[in-house]
């Protein structure tokens, strides 16, 4: 016991590890920059959208949802697409799916939907897929997942690359401008590449033959200088017409028809440096619904509201601490502090 080197490093070992997500395990990220074509001024008073000539620093996670940590990259699944913009009045978090619709409205049902699509209890199979009996049951009996099951069988849910994937922040927010006046308003990630997807022979194909297809895809372009581009877009609606819709604009079942609330392109992310240490990044990032900016706020999409809560709440079982924003890949970069 008084060989203090020896109790060090097997104590650094054996608690190393940290327990994998619940929810989108199976993840890769990189780092970039976004830059502003637009300045969106009249609707928020954030700064980090109002400056074309500032870069904000970027982290930005693609993952599956259903699979474990060491599932495939292939499988017929959600993803998600979370960005942490590190701005110069703290971190603002998009976290995005790469479909614009949810199973649910009500955020009760969130551990339900979750456990009916992972493995069954019983054996752990079928690994990272929905296709089996629970989440039929599950669909059958919440009629609201209709929309959502419609956008999982189709090609949106095997992409070909995270650098031809769109990103859906899904969920209404606001923002609010130097006046006090709010707009409901919708972020969107359009890849520049374009939306392209694989066939189901294809994605079983190169599941068995490369699990990590879309990883080493996004690793090996960027390293090669092919950079990941995406251009982020907005809907924005006038807080006095909310009720002019024939749906709940603020139902996450649904989506605002582009030919009503056409998207407005306002700027470009770009990936453009890879990971050091996936750990330290990949793994140890903390995103949450909750990072906000002056100038961007919540509205009362049920769901919405249930997230505030659980991303906090996960972050703190997963990482151990409540000082997880301390680790340096969550760390805000802007000059306050919290005394």
């Amino acid at each position: 016991m008084e060989n203090f080197h020896f109790r060090e490093k097997m104590t650094h070992f054996d608690h190393e590890c940290i327990p994998e997500r619940v929810v989108h395990a199976r993840g890769f990220s990189a780092h970039g920059e976004f830059e502003l074509y637009e300045s969106m001024k009249p609707y928020t008073k954030a700064k980090f959208p109002q400056n074309p000539n500032v870069k904000t620093p970027v982290f930005v996670r693609f993952s599956t949802v259903a699979g474990s940590r060491g599932s495939k990259d292939t499988p017929r699944d959600v993803r998600g697409s979370a960005t942490k913009f590190y701005t110069e009045e703290g971190n603002f978090d998009l976290v995005a799916n790469n479909m614009p619709v949810f199973f649910i409205q009500d955020g009760m049902k969130f551990p339900d939907v979750v456990h009916a699509i992972k493995p069954e209890p019983h054996n752990e199979m079928p690994q990272a897929s929905g296709a089996h009996d629970t989440f039929w049951d599950w669909v059958s009996q919440n009629q609201e997942s209709a929309h959502m099951v419609m956008w999982l069988m189709s090609d949106r849910a095997i992409p070909r690359s995270f650098r031809m994937m769109e990103g859906f922040g899904v969920h209404a927010f606001r923002f609010v401008n130097d006046e006090g006046k709010a707009y409901f308003v919708k972020f969107y990630w359009k890849p520049v590449l374009g939306t392209h997807s694989l066939v189901w022979d294809e994605a079983e194909k190169l599941g068995g033959k490369d699990p990590d297809f879309n990883r080493r895809d996004l690793w090996e372009s960027i390293n090669k200088g092919n950079y990941a581009e995406y251009e982020l877009g907005v809907q924005i609606l006038e807080e006095k017409d909310e009720f002019k819709f024939d749906f709940d604009i603020l139902d996450s079942t649904k989506l605002w028809p582009e030919e009503d609330v056409p998207v407005r392109i306002i700027g470009k992310l770009t990936l453009n440096r890879n990971v050091d240490n996936v750990f330290a990044e990949n793994e140890q990032v903390a995103f949450h619904v909750g990072n906000i900016v002056p100038g961007i706020g919540f509205t009362n999409d049920p769901l919405l509201q249930t997230r505030l809560f659980s991303y906090t709440d996960t972050q703190l079982f997963r990482l151990g601490v409540p000082n997880f924003h301390e680790i340096p890949i969550n760390r805000p970069v802007c000059p306050f502090h919290n005394n």
